[in-house]
């Protein structure tokens, strides 16, 4: 079965997506990272795959909701905006860190209130309990919608979210498999280092959002002026056709 060719940029986009937002040093990572050297790969990478799935409910979430949401073109206009700020301050927040949390406290309240019994259910309801997740991909969302990397479609949405499946699953095995090959955890320093990269990533994405803007902007002004000059042009032949003295 052949896969729609918008339908491949969206799985693209998700992808991508999935993957650079997992990168982040946060309670999952520095899970995955502790479990990891101390009791191997297995509950290291079953801890991954539990946030997987709860990230990708979360992604799945955001794009069904904003996809009505953006066919005013105004509110799509404000989002693309919305999400440049809102990267460039996830960017200054990674760049800027000094210390790496190692808890989200809602996510504690719901850990210490379910219980969970293996290394799955502690990734699923890690993500479930840290709302900061939800805003990630509600952002990232209105981004790829109103930048039509991502149609309405179903295909183009269930597409996205298992890209964002694939990404995240990507980086976790990647990490699960460093951890369990370097048999100890990494260096506050090294912990650090992810972060700012992680940061600069960010940085990079938001200027070249705010570069679209720009363009995009560039573009209007210019296509308002040639829509004037047209007018300009088109108003003296409208007033000698209107004027009967000029058919004598």
């Amino acid at each position: 079965m052949l896969i729609p060719d918008h339908s491949f940029t969206a799985t693209m986009t998700g992808l991508v997506a999935g993957f650079l937002v997992s990168i982040p040093v946060g309670p999952i990572n520095l899970a995955i990272i502790n479990e990891g050297a101390r009791r191997g790969f297995k509950w290291a990478i079953l801890i991954g795959l539990g946030s997987v799935l709860m990230e990708s409910i979360y992604a799945a979430i955001a794009l069904t909701g904003f996809a009505a949401f953006l066919q005013v073109p105004v509110v799509k206009s404000v989002m693309e905006l919305l999400s440049f700020l809102f990267l460039l301050f996830l960017s200054w927040k990674y760049l800027s860190a000094k210390t790496i949390p190692e808890h989200v406290h809602s996510a504690d309240v719901i850990e210490k209130k379910l219980h969970p019994r293996n290394a799955f259910s502690t990734g699923f309801i890690r993500v479930l309990g840290n709302p900061a997740v939800l805003l990630v991909w509600a952002t990232l969302s209105a981004t790829f919608l109103s930048h039509n990397w991502v149609d309405e479609t179903f295909d183009d949405r269930a597409g996205c979210v298992m890209g964002v499946a694939a990404g995240a699953t990507l980086w976790f095995l990647l990490l699960s498999w460093a951890v369990s090959k370097g048999h100890g955890r990494f260096s506050p320093r090294v912990l650090l280092r992810m972060e700012h990269i992680s940061g600069a990533i960010l940085l990079l994405a938001a200027l070249w959002f705010g570069g679209r803007i720009v363009l995009q902007l560039h573009e209007q002004h210019l296509h308002r002026k040639q829509m004037k000059s047209q007018e300009q042009m088109i108003e003296p032949g409208m007033r000698l056709m209107g004027n009967p003295k000029s058919n004598t």
